[in-house]
């Protein structure tokens, strides 16, 4: 225990201070204004189909770029000492990419229509707005490309100089698209948001502009790709399903409840990210990094159960406030119109805790490349948000059902994580053996 809460304060808590909280906060800020402004102007019933938008869009971000983000970091970051091997990474990363962002714009531009009518209901049309995204997804492939050898390099602090810039740059533009042209401004503002960012990394990576001559179709290596697979499995495996069940649920209440509830669940699931981010950060600095030095099960153990004692308690005060502010917290970031979200906070908040207290253990999947464990058990939570989902709103007749789906799903994937890991930390396998 002292050893984690000695590695919290002089590690953790230090990184999360310089290299993540202004960033994070930018975010939540940024979400919380656009959330305003959207109540403000266009309502729940706009706020549905948006989040529709920002799923698909989020969802072919990642197919664009194969899903490369965190291997190209971890193989530049590897080989940056190294010209010949640097050049072989940068060189395939920036041609696999490029090849499948241009093949995912023209897919997407061409079929603009059919994707209009998948993700917004028929007689929404929003063609535009999808080829529109398919001429700047280009743009964001270069980003994160540009993100990826900047954070290979430690790069940390223009790193979130861009994000900070590039939030606020997105931000404005959003906030005078929505005003002065509603909902199809904000709709506009989704799929541009990373085009923007892109035009502030364009300054930050002027420093490293030699790395140019390194990208050559010659020095493309496609052992490399092999060897990125698992993680570009595993990142688009998740990045791709789990919006698209987004997607179904809020069309399905859509379609048998209506568009101002499948605004309030749109609400109560923008609440949810914006105080699970810091959350997020915190596991992901210290969870994956730790894990990936553990190499017993005794260790393991320890450091999940310090965890728990550490930081849970934390959290479940902080939700359990969060509870109690929640007629303050929607009028803040939204309006009085959107006073029934209040009443899905209880489940949102349970299943949100249920939700930690799993990835800290998942984590292990990634630390350890434990690839077919997290494929079959992401897809088991897939499938029960969706079925559960359904199955909850026809019984409560009503958008609360998928709250208590989100809650029910994410106990039945506990409930797996704790079986797989289950001689690990309670030591089930040796006492059945003594």
């Amino acid at each position: 225990m002292k050893k984690f809460i000695d590695y919290i304060n002089s590690k953790v808590l230090v990184k999360v201070t310089s290299l993540q909280t202004a960033s994070v906060l930018t975010r939540i800020i940024a979400g919380i204004l656009t959330s305003k402004a959207i109540a403000v102007f266009i309502g729940p019933v706009g706020l549905a189909l948006i989040g529709n938008l920002q799923n698909f869009v989020s969802s072919f971000q990642t197919v664009a770029i194969l899903g490369f983000y965190k291997g190209a970091v971890k193989y530049i970051s590897q080989f940056k000492e190294n010209v010949v091997e640097l050049g072989k990474t940068i060189s395939t990363i920036f041609y696999a990419a490029f090849v499948s962002t241009i093949l995912v714009s023209f897919l997407c531009y061409f079929n603009a229509g059919l994707i209009n009518n998948l993700i917004f209901p028929v007689y929404n049309d929003y063609t535009y707005v999808i080829q529109i995204f398919a001429i700047v997804l280009p743009f964001y492939a270069l980003n994160m490309f540009s993100f990826s050898i900047m954070n290979g390099f430690s790069k940390y602090k223009i790193l979130i100089i861009i994000n900070i810039i590039g939030q606020i740059l997105s931000v404005s533009i959003a906030l005078l698209l929505i005003y002065q042209n509603k909902l199809d401004g904000a709709l506009v503002s989704v799929v541009i948001a990373e085009a923007l960012i892109f035009l502030i990394t364009l300054v930050g990576i002027i420093n490293r502009r030699s790395l140019v001559s390194l990208i050559r179709v010659n020095s493309v290596d496609f052992s490399l790709l092999r060897k990125m697979s698992s993680y570009s499995l595993m990142a688009l495996f998740t990045a791709v399903f789990l919006p698209f069940v987004a997607i179904a649920i809020r069309s399905y209440i859509i379609e048998n409840i209506g568009y101002k509830d499948a605004g309030f669940w749109e609400a109560m699931t923008r609440i949810s990210k914006y105080y699970l981010m810091l959350v997020s950060s915190l596991i992901a600095l210290y969870i994956l990094p730790r894990f990936s030095e553990i190499d017993d099960a005794k260790e393991f153990k320890k450091e999940v159960f310090s965890f728990y004692k550490t930081v849970i308690p934390i959290l479940a005060f902080g939700l359990f406030i969060i509870y109690l502010m929640k007629p303050i917290i929607v009028s803040v970031i939204f309006s009085s119109e959107f006073e029934p979200v209040e009443d899905l906070f209880l489940w949102q908040l349970l299943g949100d805790f249920v939700k930690i207290l799993s990835i800290v253990i998942a984590y292990q999947f990634l630390a350890k490349k434990m690839f077919w464990h997290y494929i079959l058990t992401e897809a088991f939570l897939i499938i029960m948000l969706y079925i559960t989902s359904i199955y909850f709103i026809n019984l409560f007749d009503g958008v609360k059902g998928a709250v208590v789906a989100h809650f029910v799903s994410y106990v039945m994937y506990y409930g797996i994580i704790l079986l797989i890991f289950g001689s690990s930390l309670f030591g089930v396998v040796n006492s059945e053996k003594s």
